[in-house]
C-alpha cells in the first residue's frame, strides 16, 4: 500500500484527487463511476487500414495538394509548409493604433510557422505498423525540423492526430508542426513547475517521477535504457501515457543516436499496445513538450511526449471532457493504474504473437 493511502481508503474505488506535477492543476479521480451503465454516444470504430496509395489523398507521393502543388515521390518522411497554416509570419500588430495595456480587451501579437510532416509514403501504415527503422527516420526529422525551427521561433510544438475522433482531416500517417514567436501557456506552465520543483529539491522533477515510478512499476507501460512509457499518476485521458526521456536531453535535438534507437522502439511499443487495447486503430493526440527557445530554466527541463486518447470503454466509448470538466476541474473514472495494468497487458499480446 503506497504511504499515502489511509486504513480504509481504496484508491480503486474512494473518489480523491491528484495533482498534475508539470501543471501544478488538479484531477479528480471518481473510480467507482467506472461500473455505471452506458447509454450515450457509441462512436464508430476506427476503420481497417486500406490500400498503400489513394489517388484521392492529398498527402500520398505524386498527387496534387489543394494548393496546386505536387508532392515528390517521397521514398521517407516528407516535410512542407501547411497549406491552411494557423500561423503567419508576417502577421501585422494587432496593437497598432490602440492603447496599451488595456486591462479589459488584452491583445498581443502571434506570428509564426506550420508545417506537416508525413510519416510515410505508405497510406496505410500508421506509427504501429511502421518498421523501426522508418521510425528512426521520423525521429530524426522531428530533430532537425525542431532545432532548423528553433533557431527562429520562441516554441516548436511537434504533434499529432490520430483518427477521426481526434479531428484528424487525412488519415494518411501525419503530424503537424506549429513554431511560434511566443511561448504558449501549456509549455509555460511546465516550465514554472519544473524551474520550481529544481529550484525546491535540487533535480529536475521528470528525474524524481521516472525514479519514483520505476520503483513502483505499477504505472509502467514500457521502458528501455533510454526512455519511461508510464500512464501519469495524474493523468487525465483515460489511457493517457507520458513518456519521458531518462537522459539529459531538453530538445528532441539533443538525442544522441542510441536515445533516437531507444525512441523509435519504444513508440511502436506504446502505439501497438494501444492498437491492442481495443482491437481498432487507436485515436490519440501525441505532442512533444521541450524547452522552448532562450529557456532560462533549461537545466530544469526533461524532453517529454503527452499520449492523450479519447477511447474509455470499448472501441466506441470515448470520454467526454464536458461538465464538471469544463467548469470546474479534470475528472476521470479509470485509474492510471488500471489503465497502465491494461496497456502492459495488451503489449505483452503483441510481442507473445
Amino acid at each position: 500500500m503506497p504511504a499515502t493511502d489511509q486504513p480504509g481508503f481504496d484508491r480503486e474505488d474512494h473518489p480523491h484527487r491528484r495533482r498534475n506535477l508539470l501543471t501544478g492543476r488538479w484531477v479528480l479521480v471518481s473510480p467507482h463511476r467506472a461500473k455505471r451503465p452506458w447509454q450515450g454516444e457509441q462512436a464508430k470504430a476506427a476503420p481497417a487500414s486500406g490500400a498503400a496509395y489513394e489517388a484521392g489523398c492529398y498527402l500520398c507521393p505524386t498527387n496534387t495538394r489543394t494548393n496546386g502543388e505536387a508532392n515528390p515521390d517521397y521514398p521517407a518522411t516528407f516535410v512542407f509548409d501547411n497549406d491552411f497554416p494557423a500561423l503567419l509570419t508576417d502577421t501585422p500588430d494587432p496593437a497598432s493604433g490602440s492603447s496599451d495595456g488595456d486591462p479589459v480587451f488584452a491583445i498581443a501579437p502571434a506570428r509564426g510557422t506550420a508545417r506537416v510532416i508525413c510519416y510515410s509514403p505508405d497510406h496505410s501504415r500508421t506509427l504501429p505498423q511502421m518498421s523501426v527503422a522508418a521510425v528512426r527516420a521520423l525521429v530524426d526529422t522531428w530533430a532537425a525540423q525542431s532545432a532548423e525551427l528553433g533557431e527562429r521561433f520562441a516554441n516548436v510544438q511537434i504533434f499529432e492526430n490520430k483518427g477521426e475522433m481526434m479531428g484528424c482531416s487525412s488519415p494518411h500517417p501525419h503530424g503537424q508542426i506549429w513554431a511560434s514567436d511566443f511561448v504558449p501557456m501549456e509549455v509555460a506552465d511546465e516550465e514554472r513547475e519544473q524551474a520550481a520543483w529544481l529550484s525546491a529539491r535540487g533535480r529536475p522533477l521528470l528525474d524524481e517521477v521516472a525514479e519514483r515510478e520505476i520503483a513502483a512499476a505499477e504505472r509502467v507501460v514500457a521502458m528501455n535504457d533510454h526512455w519511461l512509457a508510464v500512464v501519469p499518476f495524474w493523468a487525465a485521458w483515460p489511457f493517457e501515457v507520458l513518456l519521458i526521456a531518462r537522459t539529459a536531453a531538453a530538445r528532441l535535438q539533443d538525442l544522441d543516436d542510441a536515445a533516437r534507437d531507444a525512441l523509435a522502439v519504444i513508440l511502436g511499443q506504446v502505439t501497438r499496445a494501444y492498437d491492442a487495447l481495443f482491437s481498432t486503430s487507436f485515436p490519440y493526440s501525441m505532442g512533444w513538450h521541450q524547452a522552448p527557445g532562450g529557456s532560462d530554466a533549461l537545466a530544469a527541463w526533461r524532453l517529454h511526449a503527452h499520449f492523450y486518447p479519447p477511447l474509455l470503454r470499448s472501441a466506441s466509448v470515448r470520454k467526454f471532457m464536458v461538465g464538471f470538466e469544463m467548469f470546474a476541474e479534470t475528472q476521470r473514472d479509470l485509474t492510471p493504474e488500471t489503465a497502465a495494468a491494461r496497456l502492459r497487458a495488451a503489449l505483452a499480446e503483441t510481442e507473445n504473437a
